[in-house]
């Protein structure tokens, strides 16, 4: 089957980015983008439900050739699937069994699991839940874990190669690279090597792309129609 359609449901600087990302790097802007407005509480009607009922972003919409619709919820997966389906972009190795494949999974997921659920404590008990159940001790343990174990381990990548599988950009960096972009707006990975990092990715053209909508992006949520709804 081939694809016949690509649609992301999308808010600005969030997880969605990394898709978005990965989609003007594999089909420039042949896709639509729908944005949602997550602050506004729309990802818990019943409308955005029937397409994701973990009300979030992202949600790529994928039509295929024969008119079936399908919908994919974890960014992670829409980017290792876009990678794949696409080979001709060239942003994986491909798949079978080889240690340059299994790498690039290994740090795909890393960013994408390890990273992200911290970056997402950090900023859940800033800048998402109410005061009254904010926990300054979930902050300090994780801006402590991250400072001290995921800094050091893609620093010593980065000090050997340009990107975080090699001499060559792959969707590990879509991942990885918008990890390290939000990590350094709460004040980490914020060494020059990180710094040249981030320089050096966003000088793609797909990377201006998708984050050219993040000044619509709203640090803090609580004083928006989410925050009565937020689960976590």
């Amino acid at each position: 089957m081939q694809i016949k359609h690509l649609k992301l449901y999308h808010y600005p600087a969030s997880r969605s980015t990394r898709t978005k990302w990965m989609l003007h790097e594999v089909v420039g802007d042949a896709f639509e983008v729908e944005k949602i407005d997550l602050y506004s509480a729309v990802q818990y009607s019943a409308e955005f439900m029937r397409l994701n009922p973990n009300h979030n972003v992202p949600v790529l919409e994928i039509t295929w050739d024969n008119g079936a619709t399908q919908h994919m919820l974890e960014s992670a997966a829409m980017v290792a699937f876009l990678a794949d389906a696409f080979p001709e972009a060239g942003l994986a190795p491909a798949p079978d069994v080889s240690p340059e494949r299994a790498d690039y999974l290994q740090m795909l997921h890393f960013g994408s699991t390890w990273m992200d659920m911290m970056l997402w404590q950090i900023r859940a008990h800033e800048h998402v839940l109410p005061e009254s159940e904010r926990d300054p001790r979930t902050v300090a343990r994780y801006r402590k874990k991250f400072r001290e174990e995921i800094e050091p381990q893609l620093a010593a990548r980065l000090e050997q190669t340009p990107f975080v599988c090699g001499q060559q950009f792959t969707a590990a960096d879509c991942i990885v690279g918008h990890a390290v972009f939000w990590a350094s707006g709460y004040g980490l990975c914020s060494g020059e090597i990180f710094q040249r990092y981030i320089a050096r990715i966003a000088k793609r053209p797909a990377f201006g792309a998708a984050f050219v909508d993040v000044r619509d992006f709203v640090l803090d949520a609580t004083e928006h129609p989410i925050s009565a709804r937020f689960t976590g």
